[in-house]
């Protein structure tokens, strides 16, 4: 018996853009208040925070403290509006001398 991948991959991946597709389509004919608008654009940084966060407390699991001065370094630069290629050099410089001197 042989089975034909073709179908299967093409059914895969139109499920998988139409989620993704169709509101890039279509919120650009929608209108939503100022609140709605505020919160759809912070959900990335959101989604960003949550993905980063756990990492942060295990970059090495005996000294916690590390990933967290990373991360303090990181979010001052950003709060300081520095680009992000500078935040994140920041935050592994800071990483780099705790490594070293602690």
């Amino acid at each position: 018996m042989q089975f034909n991948f073709v179908p299967m991959i093409l059914g895969m991946a139109l499920v998988t853009i139409l989620p993704r597709a169709l509101p890039a389509v279509l919120i650009k004919k929608m209108n939503f208040g100022p609140k709605t608008e505020k919160f759809l654009r912070l959900v990335p940084y959101t989604a960003m925070t949550a993905m980063i966060f756990p990492g942060l407390l295990t970059v090495d699991a005996a000294r916690v403290e590390i990933g967290l001065a990373g991360a303090l370094a990181a979010g001052l630069l950003a709060w300081k509006k520095c680009p992000v290629m500078v935040c994140v050099l920041g935050a592994i410089g800071v990483d780099l001398l705790l490594y070293l001197v602690v």
